[in-house]
């Protein structure tokens, strides 16, 4: 039987500790500007370094990724719109989103008229300030609240983007927890989105403190950790590592995982792989509201991972939807967005569904011709309270379907008890010599 004690480690949490503690990581890590390259993804892996070991990797500019090339590096020190009397109307010190990532350099005098096809706000959301991007297209551009440029007199405005965009590098992390087999779960999650709480650093928190935790046991699998940037970073990771990639027995992109919302989950391109069915299952017997939705190509790094020529057993797990919640992608997703008890939940089960894998195997019955007596073997007697019928019933299901065919997970879903009550039972059973590893 496993030697792993992930039940035991996850029911240990303290919700009360482990919360605030994630939620402090996100607010160290909420001001820095990040980008799919530059010195602020740098600075975050750094940061998540000083908690896991993490291998840091530079992959140069122009290198060809399958039918990408990675991009020149990005980094900004500065950006600015300052009316003719002195007032920074738009100021990147105040909030980072105020300008659209990979701007190129600008520097100039401009009409209101002139500024305007480069200003970006969201008409129905006048207060906030969306989040915009122009990675693989030269342009520049400032983000602010609509309600802030319906307020922008005619005037003669300073503009200033201090911005370099030139031959670097891309950045990712990694960390690789080792267990006795070399078939691996992966754990990815984007790095690289600038100020965004719930949708970039919940996952790359939660996942920094999965590692952390997962570090404390034996474990049968081996857990690889990907701190990448968002699309580029996944098809960098999988280009030099076709080889590491055929490991991947089960997977899970982190994202959006740190909101007050419901649990969501995207199954992998295959739909039935064994991360799909554990998570489901998880969340099943959760006694919380959850949704589960097809795999689609499109969302995160998940739909890399489960390209035809690799087609990984790769979930995603996500809290409210990406894309489907008001706050995604504007400065609404800050720190009163995501709740510590949230974060503590998404931690747990995330340790519930790898409690799941790590146990889920398929045993023999030993004494297959009709059922053999447990109460001579002091099986009885070991179960009391409430849970008695339970964890008879399934020790009853465990040795009728322990035929060689059928998982634990199956059984579980089977019978209708939760996996954790069957493995119970398949351990009991096993201590006394019932049952045969198939």
């Amino acid at each position: 039987m496993p030697t792993t004690d992930l039940a035991q480690l996850r029911a240990a949490l303290d919700p009360q500790a482990i919360g605030p503690a994630i939620h402090a990581l996100i607010r160290e890590l909420y001001p820095i500007c990040r980008s799919i390259t530059g010195d602020g993804l740098r600075q975050t892996l750094a940061r998540v370094g000083k908690e896991i070991p993490l291998e840091m990797h530079e992959v140069p500019s122009g290198t060809q990724v399958f039918d990408w090339t990675v991009p020149r590096e990005w980094n900004i020190r500065e950006a600015y719109v300052k009316s003719s009397s002195g007032e920074r109307v738009i100021d990147f010190r105040r909030h980072n989103l105020h300008v659209m990532n990979y701007s190129v350099p600008v520097r100039g005098q401009m009409s209101l008229a002139q500024l305007r096809p480069h200003l970006h706000t969201l008409p129905d959301q006048p207060d906030l300030i969306p989040y915009r991007t122009s990675y693989y297209k030269e342009d520049w551009g400032f983000c602010l609240p609509h309600r802030q440029l319906e307020e922008m007199a005619e005037d003669e405005y300073e503009v200033c983007i201090d911005s370099t965009l030139q031959d670097g590098h891309l950045t990712y992390g990694e960390c690789l927890l080792k267990g006795a087999s070399a078939q691996e779960v992966l754990v990815s999650c984007h790095a690289c989105h600038p100020s965004l709480c719930n949708d970039n650093l919940s996952g790359v928190a939660v996942a920094t403190f999965l590692a952390q935790h997962l570090s404390q046991v034996p474990l049968r699998y081996s857990y690889r950790f990907l701190f990448i940037p968002g699309t580029i970073g996944s098809i960098t990771w999988l280009s030099l590592n076709e080889d590491r990639a055929r490991a991947i027995a089960h997977g899970l992109v982190l994202t959006c995982i740190g909101d007050r919302g419901n649990f969501t989950y995207k199954k992998s391109r295959r739909g039935n792989a064994e991360i799909d069915l554990a998570v489901e299952h998880i969340l099943k017997h959760s006694g919380s509201g959850h949704t589960t939705v097809e795999f689609s190509p499109y969302g995160y790094d998940e739909r890399q991972y489960c390209s035809p020529g690799f087609n990984l057993a790769v979930g995603c797990l996500m809290r409210s939807h990406h894309g489907q919640f008001p706050q995604y992608h504007t400065s609404a997703d800050d720190l009163g967005f995501v709740d510590p008890g949230a974060l503590a939940e998404s931690l747990a089960t995330i340790l519930s569904v790898f409690d799941v894998l790590e146990h889920n195997r398929s045993y023999v019955n030993r004494n297959p011709k009709c059922e053999p007596q447990l109460g001579k073997r002091g099986l009885y007697s070991v179960m009391g309270g409430n849970n008695i019928k339970q964890l008879e019933m399934a020790m009853l299901w465990v040795l009728n379907l322990s035929d060689g065919s059928f998982s634990l997970l199956d059984i579980a879903e089977r019978s209708g008890l939760s996996f954790e009550v069957i493995k119970n039972a398949a351990e009991m059973l096993f201590r006394h010599d019932l049952l045969a590893p198939a």
